[in-house]
């Protein structure tokens, strides 16, 4: 799948709000970079983290919201 389309399919699961998808995604990317577990059923070894976490979030292994 193309990134705007992760993109997009990301945004519906974080009510289009940008900023709070932006977030997600770069701490879900720290979080791969440091060892945490990627959540997808695919081979990720060529792809960045925040590809990947793009990705899980856009197919709702991540959950998103504001609450600490």
């Amino acid at each position: 799948m193309r990134t705007e389309q992760l993109t997009a399919k990301a945004l519906e699961k974080v009510d289009f709000d940008k900023y709070l998808l932006a977030n997600a995604v770069g701490k879900r990317a720290e979080a791969i970079a440091n060892g945490a577990e990627v959540l997808l059923d695919i081979d990720t070894s060529g792809m960045k983290y925040s590809d990947i976490a793009l990705q899980e979030i856009a197919e709702g292994k991540i959950t998103v919201s504001l609450e600490g």
